[in-house]
């Protein structure tokens, strides 16, 4: 067994003990994961009581990481987050006093339920893995990513997340009810079995954070993309600025969100290459939130999805991935 199926094999294995927990798409699970191998922050966004936090710790624990969560409200403020420096009357000085930002996964629960100046406090983390407190930088412990929910904007008593912010989330995903009455009925069973409202408990790690950054550094730099998948990506996000019914489309972030998740998805289906389905397998959930479309066509029902998934039929699937990256490098 090669080290490329040894490791989509123990892939496989955190999505089953995740499975085990949450009941759910487990395409859905295999992307959550491909994003985070990918060192991508994730946004799910759904209405209350659909397994969104249930699912992000079994995650966290599965992989055998620090995890903080933190309860947005509107009135958490920024230096509950990140921390800030108090009086210390022993030591007749400062010190500092880390927020729960300080960890290796921050779920942001219902992160939009607070205002704009407390949703901004994570963007330095999610771009740079740093914090700055008082006039003082503090880089954070990798693995690091945010894993966020949120209810939909609809909801009372909620802010919607500014571009800036969105544009971070290198994907957007929503878990969804239950597909039939029997995955439903399983749920109330796994309840009964379970005697606990809260299983992830009882999940033991599979790996450490220190394998898991291996992982993630083999998705960086053991798979190869060939050049023709690179200009496919690129005329995605192109094809998107461009559409008539657009009014902003994705930056060159949505680009390389793209390609990272990509190559982080080849990597758990076991080879050393990406292929255009996986490329198509996140098309949706890393350009939609980053594409707003203009108001007129939105209060005609237009959503982002509907103009993404134009755009993805229009612009044809490149076929030169076939050949192997050895040949592929000596072209």
């Amino acid at each position: 067994m090669t080290t490329l199926e040894r490791e989509a094999k123990l892939c496989d294995k955190i999505v089953e003990t995740i499975s085990t927990t949450f009941v759910g798409k487990r395409t859905m699970i295999r992307k959550m994961v491909a994003g985070a191998l990918a060192s991508g922050h994730i946004l799910f966004e759904d209405y209350p009581g659909l397994g969104k936090t249930l699912l992000v710790k079994a995650f966290a624990r599965s992989i055998g990481v620090n995890f903080n969560r933190v309860q947005f409200t509107p009135d958490v403020l920024p230096g509950d987050i990140l921390g800030t420096r108090i009086w210390d009357q022993k030591a007749s000085n400062f010190k500092l006093s880390k927020g729960p930002i300080f960890t290796n996964i921050l779920l942001a629960d219902e992160i939009n339920r607070s205002p704009p100046k407390t949703q901004s406090a994570l963007l330095e983390a999610m771009e740079e893995h740093q914090v700055t407190i008082e006039g003082e930088t503090l880089k954070l412990e990798a693995p690091f990513f945010v894993l966020a929910t949120q209810n939909p904007i609809e909801q009372e008593g909620t802010y919607p997340l500014p571009e800036a912010q969105l544009d971070r989330f290198m994907l957007k995903m929503s878990t969804g009810y239950p597909e039939n009455e029997q995955l439903e009925a399983e749920i109330l069973n796994r309840r009964i079995s379970w005697q606990k409202d809260d299983p992830t408990t009882e999940i033991r790690p599979l790996i450490s954070g220190a394998s898991f950054r291996d992982l993630q550094k083999m998705a960086e730099t053991k798979v190869f993309i060939h050049k023709e998948l690179l200009l496919y990506i690129s005329k995605l996000v192109r094809g998107l600025r461009a559409h008539p019914k657009v009014q902003v489309g994705p930056s060159p972030r949505g680009g390389l969100a793209l390609l990272k998740a990509s190559r982080a998805m080849a990597l758990m289906n076991g080879r050393d290459y990406v292929s255009p389905d996986d490329v198509k397998t996140f098309v949706y959930e890393c350009l939609s939130h980053r594409t707003l479309l203009a108001v007129e066509h939105v209060l005609d029902g237009l959503t982002s999805p509907d103009v993404v998934r134009e755009v993805l039929q229009s612009v044809p699937v490149p076929t030169r991935f076939l050949e192997t990256p050895a040949q592929a490098r000596a072209r």
